[in-house]
């Protein structure tokens, strides 16, 4: 049987409701946790209380100790996929945009990024057999780009696609729309009280039939960028960066949730050779995010994503189309 917050020593049911409330769910959440975290997170705890409740989660989880390669493996086929409605972006993400993982889309204005943004959040609902994850959606709106008339498209686009092999399939636009929860970030510490306020919903939902199971960050950068101008600002703007991220990797795990962030890109104009263009965010982004997809513009609708970073899987290239009805081979 899982242990609950109360049983750990120091934890009664005031500060139990407190944990949760900031998003420590489990023991093994609290277990994992640094005492600045836990303190800054609930202002009633103090470090010198936060570590005595760590130390103690720590001894009830259990979570010291090692495991053998395989214990992971068998662990790791758990973790799910979700399509993007491209088989040939799906081919070079090992089957589609993984759970438990940052997945990063970076490119210039008009590369997709925004629209496979739209085309997840209609994905994620589907249910498993189709790609999808049957499940509810966040997202984080940094630069008013959100439109709900694009999901209406996009469901439209799922009628045709699979009108006839599962005609029970439920395709009601509206009903898709009240299961993709979203919220306009106005500033970088809005931003990143938005991931709290995401941990709780996803907890309220935890029971019911559309847990949350896809967090959208776009932008992840823009307000970063806007706020933080010239290199005496830089370590502050990155280490603010890197707390939000490891924020989102948390969220991944606790709720077995796909995160999706979209970045912008920057140009460096000494160079005169190869692609002047690199996304915004350094190496602190560039380590935590798991895997790191580059969009670029092709003819007409088409569009190019190259797979340039990943744990496990190779650099790879796929072509994908924007239609009407969303993204497609």
């Amino acid at each position: 049987m899982a242990s609950e917050l109360e049983d750990i020593q120091g934890v009664g049911p005031s500060k139990a409701e407190k944990l949760r409330e900031a998003g420590y769910t489990s023991v093994e959440a609290i277990a994992v946790a640094s005492p600045s975290e836990i303190a800054a997170a609930v202002p009633d705890i103090g470090e010198g209380a936060a570590a005595k409740i760590i130390k103690a989660a720590r001894e009830l989880a259990d979570i010291g100790g090692f495991e053998t390669g395989d214990v992971v493996f068998e662990r790791r086929q758990k973790v799910g996929k979700l399509t993007t409605g491209s088989s040939a972006l799906d081919a070079i993400l090992g089957g589609g945009v993984e759970t438990q993982a940052i997945t990063e889309f970076h490119g210039e204005f008009g590369s997709g990024k925004t629209q496979l943004a739209h085309q997840l959040a209609v994905n994620a609902q589907l249910p498993k057999e189709l790609g999808g994850l049957e499940g509810s959606v966040v997202i984080i709106d940094t630069e008013n780009t959100f439109r709900p008339e694009r999901i209406t498209q996009m469901v439209e686009g799922l009628k045709e696609r699979y009108a006839e092999s599962y005609s029970e399939l439920e395709l009601d636009p509206r009903q898709y729309l009240r299961h993709i929860h979203v919220a306009r970030a106005y500033n970088s510490n809005h931003q990143i009280l938005l991931v709290d306020s995401a941990m709780r919903l996803a907890e309220s939902l935890k029971e019911s039939e559309m847990p949350v199971r896809l967090l959208v960050v776009d932008s992840l950068t823009a307000h970063f960028r806007a706020e933080y101008v010239g290199r005496g600002t830089l370590a502050d703007r990155q280490q603010k960066l890197n707390r939000h991220l490891h924020d989102l990797l948390r969220f991944a795990d606790l709720h077995d949730a796909v995160i999706v962030v979209t970045n912008q890109m920057m140009s460096r104009p000494e160079v005169f050779y190869g692609d002047p263009n690199k996304p915004v965010g350094g190496h602190v982004l560039a380590h935590t995010a798991t895997f790191r997809i580059y969009l670029r513009k092709s003819k007409d609708n088409h569009r190019i994503a190259r797979l340039i970073d990943s744990p496990s899987l190779p650099e790879g290239e796929a072509t994908f189309r924007v239609g009407t009805h969303g993204i497609s081979d």
